[in-house]
C-alpha cells in the first residue's frame, strides 16, 4: 500500500511539473483568425513578426505580444504579404511609419553605433580596470620601506602585550 501511495504521489508530482513547464513557455499571441491560408506566407509572417518590436511592451516581439497594437502590426504584415510585398519592403514600410525602434535588431549605422558598440566598450573597460587592480597591490607591496628600529620595537611591544 505504501508503494502505491508513493507511486501516486510521484505521478502527481511529475504531472504538476509537466503542467508547470507547459505554462511557463512563451505565450504566442497570434490568434487563429490572423493565420494566413498559405503556409509559406504564414511562415514569412511569423518570421517577420519575431523581428518586430511591440511598441507597447517594448521588450517583446509582436509575435509574442497580446497588445492590441501588436495585433494591428501583425495584421499589417499579413496584408502586405498578401499584396506581394517583400520582407524588406514590409520592414521599410513599418520603419517609415514607426521609426527604427520597431525593429528588435536595429541596423548598424552612425546613429545606432553607440547602441552596438557600448556593450563591448563597457566590457573592455571592466577588463582593463580588473587588470589595473590586479597589478596595483603587487607594485604597492614592493615599494614599501623596511621598518625602522623604533617601528620594530613598537611592533614587538604591541605583539608582546597580547
Amino acid at each position: 500500500m505504501a508503494g502505491s501511495r508513493m507511486s501516486r504521489t510521484l505521478r502527481a508530482a511529475l504531472a504538476a511539473i509537466v503542467l508547470a513547464a507547459n505554462l511557463t513557455g512563451p505565450a504566442l499571441a497570434v490568434q487563429p483568425g490572423e493565420i494566413l491560408a498559405d503556409p509559406k506566407l504564414e511562415s514569412r509572417a511569423r518570421a517577420l513578426s519575431t523581428e518586430l518590436r511591440c511598441l507597447v511592451c517594448q521588450n517583446q516581439s509582436i509575435d509574442d505580444s497580446d497588445a492590441p497594437l501588436a495585433r494591428d502590426l501583425r495584421l499589417i504584415v499579413r496584408e502586405k504579404l498578401k499584396e506581394g510585398a517583400s520582407d524588406s519592403e514590409i520592414r521599410a514600410f513599418l520603419v517609415a511609419r514607426y521609426g527604427e525602434f520597431v525593429l528588435l535588431k536595429p541596423p548598424f549605422g552612425w546613429h545606432t553605433a553607440l547602441l552596438w558598440i557600448a556593450p563591448f566598450a563597457i566590457l573592455l573597460a571592466g577588463a582593463g580596470a580588473l587588470v589595473l587592480r590586479a597589478r596595483r597591490p603587487a607594485a604597492a607591496l614592493t615599494d614599501t620601506a623596511p621598518l625602522s628600529e623604533a617601528e620594530r620595537a613598537e611592533v614587538e611591544r604591541v605583539v608582546g602585550r597580547g
